[in-house]
Formats: structure tokens, C-alpha cells, sequence
């Protein structure tokens, strides 16, 4: 997570939260394998899309979760902003915004999960 953060930061996106779900969980006395959500942004990426469809706004913030599964391998996962857009009745294909969200949320993924 720390160098997804670091990447979404070096583009020049806003970091509005970082959740640590096991120290939470911690807190209360229950146990969770690492587990971390970023929520993170761009508002002249985003408010365009609310702009044409504000619903999208439950959806935005961009979100990340990063976990350790059960046999201590890591994942990264987030919703694809093309599902996002079709869930909001937008066009997600055809869609530029859309579409350049996702190509970034990728480029940020790979490098961020390329072996160092």
C-alpha cells in the first residue's frame, strides 16, 4: 500500500483517507490479516463525471484495498471505473474520462505491484 500511496501522491492525486481495517480490528480485540483501503482522487477527473451523472459520487472517491489472503500473498484490488460508469447508467466504453481514470489506475497498479 505504501508505495501505491506513494504513486498516487508523485501524480499529483489527493489522498483523502488511509484505513488500516487490522488495526481496527486490533482495537477491539479481533484478529485480521493486513488488510488496508486507500481512498484517493482527482477532482478534475471526477467532478466531470458526477457533473453528467452525480450517483457516480457514491462511487468516488477512487478506492484501493490491499490484503494479505490466507496463505500471506498480497493483493491489490479496486473497482474497474468502466464498472463504475456502468453501474451509474454512464458510458463507460465510449466514455474518455472514464477511460483515462482506468489507464491511470492501472499504470499506478503495475507499478506500484512490480517487484522491486
Amino acid at each position: 500500500m505504501n508505495r501505491f500511496e506513494a504513486e498516487v501522491r508523485a501524480r499529483g492525486m489527493t489522498v483523502f483517507a488511509h484505513i488500516d481495517h487490522a488495526a481496527g480490528a486490533a482495537a477491539v480485540g479481533l484478529a485480521l490479516r493486513p488488510t488496508e483501503l486507500l481512498i484517493f482522487g482527482n477532482a478534475k477527473a471526477g467532478t466531470p463525471l458526477m457533473q453528467a451523472n452525480q450517483t457516480i459520487g457514491i462511487d468516488l472517491p477512487l478506492k484501493t484495498l490491499v490484503w494479505q489472503d490466507a496463505s500471506g500473498v498480497t493483493w491489490l484490488s479496486y473497482n474497474d471505473p468502466a464498472f463504475l460508469a456502468a453501474r451509474h447508467g454512464m458510458e463507460g466504453d465510449d466514455n474518455l474520462s472514464i477511460n483515462a481514470i482506468a489507464a491511470a489506475l492501472k499504470a499506478i497498479a503495475g507499478k506500484a505491484t512490480a517487484p522491486s
